[in-house]
């Protein structure tokens, strides 16, 4: 199974929380070129006390969009080595078993999820566009619409790739083996991923509120991971979200502010009927969708049931060689 696998590698409780401490540490290092060349520029334009009254909201709008998009994706990107390094060397595990619990990573599944999910989105923003045009204005221009986009196709995957193996990855095998279930790490992993969206501007705009959405994709992308043994159609969505909502439609208090299609001019507001629908209505739709395409079974047991230690057979040299002699 998709958790058990950590088990036959070196999965001490210290190892993975020293492993995040240096991922965090990774993270952090990856933020620097963004840290340095907002602090230059805001010196350059403003003189040296300006950099005083820095903070992470005012920071975004220091460098042109395509700027802070590139150097806050690297940011994911050098966290995902850190990832990478962490499960390598400290806990000696080969990546492919953070990944999935087939033989070989399935791309197929990856794809199916991005594209049913960039479906999914791309239907609900035109349909939103359609009866409500007036939020919108059309804002495409095409040289700096296509640095964005490659921008985007190249590092954006990365950044959600970090999210994904870090709390459906690192973090669930970490806690199910130190626990031996799966219902406790699908509830901190969830937990954990909504509020790491708090600091988002979204949720200063729209309120608290909106943390529904956020732990609720949380546990989405969790119960995908443990009913399907792996992480390919949490990676696919995941990417595909963010795809889908730098490329057409961004607005002045979303965390990221691209070149899109599209800009919401509206007022912002979240109401119960905005959460509810997408959380409780169209992730369960999704969900029934890939059960049925790819035959999940016992809901029960891959969702609360037991870690299980697996067993690991070793045959001893001398017992072989005896086998070779004797035949």
């Amino acid at each position: 199974m998709f958790i058990a696998q950590a088990f036959r590698y070196s999965h001490n409780i210290w190892r993975y929380l020293f492993g995040v401490v240096i991922i965090f540490i990774f993270s952090q290092i990856g933020t620097v070129p963004f840290i340095v060349a907002v602090m230059l520029k805001k010196i350059k334009n403003d003189g040296l006390e300006s950099v005083a009254n820095l903070n992470t909201s005012s920071m975004m709008s220091v460098l042109d969009s395509n700027t802070t998009l590139f150097l806050v994706l690297l940011s994911f990107a050098v966290g995902l080595l850190g990832v990478f390094l962490v499960v390598k060397y400290l806990h000696k595990q080969p990546f492919k078993s953070l990944t999935t619990s087939r033989k070989k990573t399935d791309w197929s599944r990856i794809w199916f999820s991005f594209g049913l999910l960039a479906i999914v989105s791309i239907g609900l923003i035109l349909y939103d566009y359609a009866f409500n045009s007036e939020d919108y204005v059309v804002q495409f221009e095409m040289v700096p619409f296509l640095i964005m986009a490659v921008i985007a196709l190249l590092l954006m995957p990365l950044q959600t790739s970090y999210e994904e193996y870090f709390f459906r990855g690192y973090l669930m095998q970490g806690i199910g083996v130190a626990v031996k279930n799966k219902w406790l790490p699908l509830i901190m992993t969830s937990l954990m991923f909504g509020g790491m969206h708090y600091w988002n501007p979204e949720v200063g705009k729209l309120g608290n509120i909106i943390m529904i959405h956020y732990i609720g994709t949380g546990f989405l992308l969790g119960i995908m991971t443990l009913m399907d043994e792996g992480l390919e159609l949490a990676l696919g969505f995941h990417a595909a979200n963010n795809l889908v909502a730098a490329m057409l439609v961004t607005s002045d208090w979303t965390v990221f502010q691209t070149h899109s299609i599209l800009k919401d001019i509206s007022e912002p507001e979240m109401g119960f009927f905005e959460i509810l629908i997408p959380v409780f209505v169209i992730y369960p739709i999704i969900l029934a969708i890939m059960a049925r395409k790819y035959n999940w079974t016992d809901w029960k047991g891959k969702l609360f049931g037991k870690v299980e230690v697996p067993v690991i057979i070793t045959v001893s040299e001398e017992h072989v060689s005896g086998d070779i002699s004797n035949s």
